[in-house]
């Protein structure tokens, strides 16, 4: 395929792309870092033939990232997009989470909300001819490699409290076309004067692709149903689980009783060992899902 210099300036990927197709994921930090390298474990078991590509930034020091070169991902170091000062000041965590607080959910202390936007980096990676994007606190549970063919742009409903919010979408997976032309009109955009996106990446996205292309609930499966909507929940059916808000990785989070089996179930993976086969799993209790 493409060499690993045909990149965009400001890309450098430690190897070329063996595939037209890739799985996408983001690291930022140590700890995002070691949840994508359980998401790759996870990929790489559902026998996809597609390349694992991991956007990393400046914080993440090389130890972080070996787990994920020994995977065979494709790493692809960059840089926060070059945003204004003004914009940057807005999407500081503080002032974001004043101004749009979690109510629902607690979000770690080291989650960075300007992270966020690099998502938009995967537009860049024009050595792809489609990917799937799959946030780095999440898991491939069974071979989802037909999200390849769905068009640009699809993601799964924000669902995990109410069956009202099918009509907000979940940046966590989405399928993507990479294009210079897209992710140039992307910027523009982005960082219009006084642009405000309430919660970042998710909330640009909706508003730049209005008519979105709905994915099934089950590729992008947000654990809080497991004990919110716990009829929605059956493991046979579920592609992707998405640890949204408590990360799996810290110690004794608020929700950590509620949803150890999911927890125990991420450990499994970032370790290699004792994966159950998950659709002998039990559902949540107080399920039907048969």
């Amino acid at each position: 395929m493409s060499t690993a210099s045909s990149l965009p300036s400001g890309l450098i990927a430690s190897k070329s792309a063996a595939s037209h197709r890739a799985y996408v994921t983001l690291v930022t930090n140590a700890d995002y870092a070691m949840g994508a390298t359980a998401l790759a474990r996870s990929i790489l078991l559902s026998g996809t033939k597609a390349d694992i590509a991991v956007l990393h930034t400046g914080g993440v020091d090389a130890a972080a990232l070996k787990p994920l070169s020994d995977l065979g991902c494709r790493l692809i170091e960059t840089e926060l997009l070059d945003t204004s000062e003004a914009f940057n000041e807005r999407h500081a965590r503080g002032k974001l989470h004043a101004n749009a607080p979690f109510t629902k959910g607690r979000k770690p202390a080291f989650h960075s909300p300007l992270d966020n936007f690099c998502k938009l980096r995967l537009w860049q990676l024009t050595d792809y001819e489609s990917c799937v994007f799959i946030d780095a606190d999440a898991l491939v549970l069974r071979n989802i490699d037909k999200l390849f063919d769905y068009p640009e742009f699809s993601a799964a409903p924000n669902v995990y409290e109410t069956l009202k919010d099918f009509h907000r979408l979940n940046s966590g997976v989405f399928t993507a076309r990479p294009s210079a032309e897209t992710f140039t009109a992307m910027l523009k955009v982005l960082d219009r004067p006084d642009a405000f996106w309430r919660r970042t990446d998710q909330t640009f996205l909706e508003t730049f692709f209005p008519d979105w292309h709905g994915l099934p609930v089950f590729m992008n499966m947000l654990q809080y149903v497991w004990f919110n909507l716990p009829d929605l929940w059956d493991w046979k059916q579920i592609g992707v689980l998405h640890y949204q808000y408590e990360k799996p990785w810290e110690e004794g989070h608020p929700r950590a009783a509620e949803l150890k089996p999911l927890i125990d179930l991420w450990h499994a993976y970032l370790e290699g060992t004792s994966i159950p086969d998950i659709s002998s799993l039990p559902n949540p209790s107080g399920s039907h899902a048969e």
